[in-house]
């Protein structure tokens, strides 16, 4: 077991390198650029295209599921853990400055994840059986015809599932129900393990009515506790914010139990632990997306640039300036515990549980959206019949990740995110001819009407 830490210790500095930042933050500022900044100067377009048509039901186009009930899936999977836990990791081991990164990484993760939903949408395909599937191997196979990288992405996915969406979420449940009630780690697996069992057993469609239920009370519940954290300690808000911006470019000393960073430790933690989050770049939303009912590639996409923006932008910023704001970045804790810290600390008493409650249905709607990205990477090798054996071996990794330790499961899971991302963002960047054209022929088509 030393041995294979080891060995991921090594792979996990490879794939998560200054190599792979620039990859992955230069396809974001390359498609801004590419798209004339596209997701930031037309965000109150996008904002009324999707916020203000959330729950439409009318839907023009071919599909298995909503516009909406697609990017319900894909923000289950986003607003995971890495909102509570993932921004919280960053701040313990990369400092405030982190933070800061964290935005960078979004701001042109819009762009990026704007280009997946497009790409998935224009190069999917029908099953026999009427459904619709795709993804980074489907526009990675039709749109560039690299079948090995396609299966490579693929394989990766199906394996990664289980580190982002598995056990890092199960992980982060039982540890937060065993601090906050003091319910069993074991007992608290088994729980959402049956719970989750019930779920993604139906397939797609009923992963999908769970989620669009699921995720505007989550949301909403969390962050409604965190705005009342922050009026609360709204005179440190300035400071918060100057500490961040300071430390992004300087690094952070040491101060308390907190063990101080260099800037490459804030640039590394705040990208790798933004994309855990937004998963923009990885290739995971767009396989939600690509069962979406629409007559356009394009307007889908908006979706995309609606998820970062609420994920990241709102959802993990309220997280960091909640553990900023009230000093208990410098307490030496990590993970849930310090964002649990942060609400205590600027809520007594209801603040732990909102943030236990926060985690167990972020993660529990994860491993929903998760379980489904993964079982379509399966069946995009082995056809459908991995699908059912796929749904049946995720059921004990719940298990498995409830009871594990955390430092060795998000180190898995960012080393498989990076494997993951890789071929995606090869995809992207030789098929951004593709979302540029579509992208100027839908705006082209608006100003005309």
């Amino acid at each position: 077991m030393e041995f294979f830490m080891e060995l991921n210790s090594q792979l996990n500095s490879l794939v998560w390198g200054p190599y792979m930042l620039v990859l992955i933050v230069g396809t974001g500022v390359y498609l801004t650029t590419r798209t004339n900044f596209m997701s930031i100067t037309k965000i109150g377009y996008v904002l009324k295209n999707t916020l203000l048509k959330m729950f439409e039901k009318t839907t023009v186009g071919e599909g298995e599921i909503t516009p909406f009930q697609a990017v319900a899936t894909a923000l289950a999977a986003t607003i995971g853990i890495g909102n509570i836990a993932g921004v919280a990791t960053a701040i313990a081991l990369g400092g405030p400055g982190a933070v800061f990164w964290m935005w960078v990484s979004a701001i042109f993760g819009m762009a990026t994840k704007y280009g997946e939903v497009v790409l998935a949408i224009k190069y999917r395909e029908k099953t026999p059986d009427g459904r619709f599937v795709g993804g980074p191997m489907y526009y990675i196979r039709n749109g560039l015809n690299l079948k090995w990288l396609a299966a490579i992405f693929a394989f990766f996915g199906a394996l990664a599932a289980f580190g982002i969406g598995n056990m890092t979420q199960a992980n982060s449940v039982a540890a937060a129900m065993e601090a906050t009630f003091g319910a069993n780690k074991l007992v608290s697996g088994i729980v959402l393990a049956v719970a989750t069992a019930a779920v993604v057993l139906g397939g797609l469609k009923r992963i999908a009515q769970v989620t669009e239920r699921l995720v505007p009370f989550m949301a909403a519940f969390y962050i409604i506790g965190g705005i009342i954290i922050l009026i609360i300690k709204a005179s440190s808000i300035p400071a918060a914010f100057g500490l961040i911006f300071s430390s992004a470019f300087t690094g952070t000393a040491a101060v308390g139990g907190f063990a101080g960073s260099t800037i490459m430790m804030a640039t590394r933690y705040g990208v790798a632990r933004g994309v855990f989050s937004n998963e923009a770049g990885l290739g995971s939303a767009p396989i939600a997306h690509a069962a979406a009912t629409t007559d356009s590639a394009v307007k889908q996409g908006l979706w995309g640039i609606f998820e970062v923006f609420m994920d990241t932008i709102v959802v993990c910023s309220i997280t960091a300036l909640s553990i900023v704001v009230t000093g208990v970045w410098q307490t030496g804790e990590t993970g849930a515990a310090l964002t649990t810290a942060a609400f205590n600390e600027g809520l007594p008493g209801p603040g732990g549980i909102i943030v236990a409650v926060g985690v167990l249905l972020f993660a529990y709607s994860t491993i929903l959206s998760w379980e489904y990205y993964g079982e379509r990477c399966a069946e995009y090798l082995f056809g459908s019949k991995a699908i059912m054996p796929y749904r049946v071996i995720w059921i004990p990794f719940i298990l498995i990740g409830a009871i594990g330790g955390l430092v060795t499961i998000w180190d898995i899971a960012d080393t498989l995110n990076g494997l993951m991302a890789i071929p995606n963002l090869i995809g992207l960047l030789g098929l951004s001819g593709v979302i540029i054209k579509l992208t100027k022929d839908y705006f082209s088509k608006e100003k005309e009407a």
